[in-house]
């Protein structure tokens, strides 16, 4: 046992010499960086869900701060747009007070959980203002703007131009009522809102009128050889890359950049009355809050956005709006000669317990309500654990997030001090031993510096944690094998105690500047416990004949019982009449649920039913619709020559991603239906409330592509 701890201890040197010569090299100069994360829509509080992202960047921007390098941490609130115009409108408040009274909101929450920005703004702020005109005057100068007339519908009563999800009507397809103006929920068909029959607002209610208006145009395929050069130069990890392919084949389009008024936004300069699509100024955010926090603080602003910049910039986004930060935002940027992005860094989606949030099942839970009931440290060290550097999706499972962080953080880390701490306060009037009990183990401990420090730095999190809760059991081994406890009883053993206990202490030290990127408040009370500051370089160093201050509860255990009061507190009043599941449909969409007590469709016979077969089918594909907002294309196998083509509504619930080598069940010989987009061939069943909250996924894996289902 000796000889394999003492291969695993030169390994571990060999390693930390190794990857010294690189720290070395990094260190020789300090690195300027600026970090962002995607801004969150100020129409809306922040849910765990959101959480995620600023929780992966502050862990990465805490650590480069500990490794000494200029980092500065800044994000905004996305402020402009249709949607808060009109919930402004329903509350009867200006769009300006609203967006400020939640811009509060986030910022209180994002604090509480220990997210470190040097400045959180506004997108509807001067800084933006100038800046958006700035790059758009650019662009317009550089040949990169056209314009051309379109024709919108256009509600007479609010007079304005109506966005497509702002129509409903009837299906042109189908028929179905209550429609949105791009794509129906019943028969997946895909049309522009000029096709709907019986169209009326959905703002006011009124028939819309079609009229024709002069847009904006930002020409983003004339960067296409640009763009296909940035995608692959690393800014981008790999499956993000892999997956714009299917952009730049599909060929890149103009893209729209204009709303007409009324709109809550920015105006175009010298075009009265057209506004900034949200899009464009959005991710002008990132700059201007930068801008504002420069501005204060006495940083170069330019510095870090010139063309020529060393600085490096990171932006840490969801997956679900990689396109805009991949595509548009580059070749914006290029084309009003600033920089691009070093890095463009997404992250996968939150499920809890498994399964889609839901507000039903108490899974929907906001930040605020969780914070109500739990620690955040709790949180952040959860999510640290389960994170790498892909785009996987992350499952918050409550009975593992409960027993994860009481055994680790709890039974692991902390106890390492509660053990020690009452012998050296009660003994030696809390004085450390002047000597290092265990130097070949204190060295394990500090050549793990540089492995740990490269999985923060390349963001595997959870290799991170992994390591350090190796070293943890190392350390309780350390100490049970020792027992001072035992010690104490013994005459003469005093000076043992000392020592064996002081050792503890210093294991418990280096874990915890280990762990300080990832739980800042756990390791600030170390820090007044251990009267000690913890910086990276601390982990080399040690606290021999120190005083440290009489040991207190560092963490308290996660109690099951405020879980469950945080699952109640999130679940909404469940209605006074239930509701059905919805409706199979040609798309896979899901169809308005019916209350209970509504109309049914008309009866069948057992005899039509049968003629319905049904097909386990496995996705081999799935993609964007481009122009569609809810259409997801599958490519699906039923065990025939040939794969058929569904074009599915539910886009809503799942990512392509999140579909390619699950199984579905399909209705197979359904009538091929030709669609704007191509032709469906098939369909596939969905079921549940709609929104978020809807399936189609058959778990029983190992069913045969093709087997009937009964």
């Amino acid at each position: 046992m000796k000889n394999q701890r003492n291969s695993v201890t030169i390994a571990r040197l060999t390693a930390f010499i190794c990857i010294q010569e690189r720290e070395r090299s990094m260190a020789a100069s300090q690195r300027k960086i600026l970090v962002t994360n995607a801004l969150p829509y100020a129409n809306g509080p922040i849910h765990i869900g959101h959480m995620l992202g600023y929780i992966q960047a502050d862990i990465w921007v805490r650590f480069q701060r500990m490794m000494g390098h200029e980092c500065h941490f800044v994000c905004a609130d996305d402020a402009h747009g249709t949607p808060i115009m009109l919930k402004a409108r329903e509350l009867g408040v200006s769009p300006e007070d609203m967006i400020a009274e939640m811009n509060k909101a986030h910022q209180s929450d994002f604090s509480d959980f220990g997210v470190s920005f040097d400045h959180y703004h506004s997108t509807h702020s001067e800084e933006n203002r100038e800046l958006a005109s700035l790059i758009y005057t650019r662009l317009r100068t550089n040949g990169h703007i056209t314009t051309r007339v379109i024709e919108q519908l256009y509600d007479p009563e609010r007079e304005m131009f109506l966005p497509d999800r702002f129509v409903k009507g009837d299906c042109p397809e189908c028929g179905a009522t209550d429609q949105y103006g791009d794509n129906c929920d019943v028969c997946g068909a895909t049309y522009s809102p000029t096709d709907l029959k019986n169209p009326r607002s959905a703002v006011s209610g009124a028939v819309p009128e079609l009229r024709e208006s002069e847009h904006y145009f930002f020409d983003l395929p004339a960067f296409g050889d640009m763009l296909k050069a940035w995608t692959r130069s690393g800014s981008l990890q790999s499956e993000m890359a892999n997956k714009l392919n299917e952009w730049f084949e599909q060929g890149l389009q103009q893209w729209d950049i204009s709303r007409d008024a009324p709109y809550f936004g920015f105006e175009i300069p010298d075009a009265p009355g057209k506004y900034f699509y949200v899009w464009l100024d959005a991710p002008i955010g990132y700059m201007s809050s930068f801008k504002a926090y420069a501005s204060q603080n006495n940083i170069d602003f330019d510095a870090y956005w010139r063309e020529d910049s060393e600085a490096e910039v990171y932006h840490f986004i969801g997956k679900d709006i990689i396109y805009f930060h991949s595509l548009f935002w580059p070749a914006m940027l290029k084309g009003a000669q600033f920089r691009q992005p070093t890095n463009v860094w997404a992250h996968g989606f939150i499920t809890v317990n498994g399964t889609k949030m839901s507000k039903s099942k108490g899974t929907f839970i906001m930040a605020r309500t969780y914070l109500d009931h739990l620690n955040p440290e709790y949180l952040r060290y959860y999510f640290a654990a389960k994170l790498s550097s892909r785009i996987d999706d992350l499952d918050l499972n409550l009975e593992d997030f409960t027993q994860r962080v009481n055994s680790d953080l709890v039974g692991k880390v902390v106890n390492i001090a509660s053990r020690c701490a009452g012998f050296i306060t009660k003994k030696f009037n809390g004085e450390l031993a002047n000597d290092i009990a265990e130097p070949e183990l204190l060295a394990e401990f500090q050549a793990v510096a540089a492995v740990i420090a490269e999985s923060y730095e390349q963001r595997e999190f959870g290799k991170a944690m992994r390591e350090i809760m190796r070293l943890a059991d190392r350390a309780n081994e350390y100490i049970a094998i020792k027992e001072p406890w035992q010690l104490a009883k013994q005459e003469g053993k005093e000076a043992e105690v000392q020592s064996v206990c002081s050792m503890g202490l210093h294991l418990f030290r280096i874990l915890m500047v280990y762990l300080k990127p990832v739980v800042p408040k756990l390791a600030q009370d170390a820090e007044a416990f251990l009267n000690d500051t913890l910086s990276w370089d601390s982990v080399q160093s040690t606290l021999t004949g120190h005083r440290i201050e009489k040991f207190k509860a560092l963490l308290q255990r996660v109690d099951s019982e405020h879980v469950a009061a945080m699952i109640e507190d999130s679940k909404q009043a469940q209605p006074t009449q239930g509701t059905s599941a919805s409706s199979p449909s040609t798309s896979g969409a899901n169809a308005p649920a019916k209350a209970l007590g509504e109309p049914l469709a008309p009866e069948i016979g057992f005899d039509d039913f049968a003629k319905v077969d049904l097909r386990v089918a496995l996705i081999v594909n799935a993609e964007h619709v481009e122009g569609a907002d809810k259409l997801i294309k599958l490519t699906l196998d039923i065990g025939e020559a040939k794969p058929r083509q569904v074009f599915a509504g539910i886009k809503s619930a799942y990512t392509p991603e999140d579909l390619v080598g699950q199984h579905t069940v399909m209705v197979a010989n359904l009538k091929p239906r030709k669609m704007r987009f191509g032709l469906s061939e098939g369909m596939v069943l969905a079921a549940g409330p709609g929104g978020k909250e809807l399936y189609i996924l058959n778990p029983h894996t190992g069913a045969t592509p093709g087997m009937q289902v009964k």
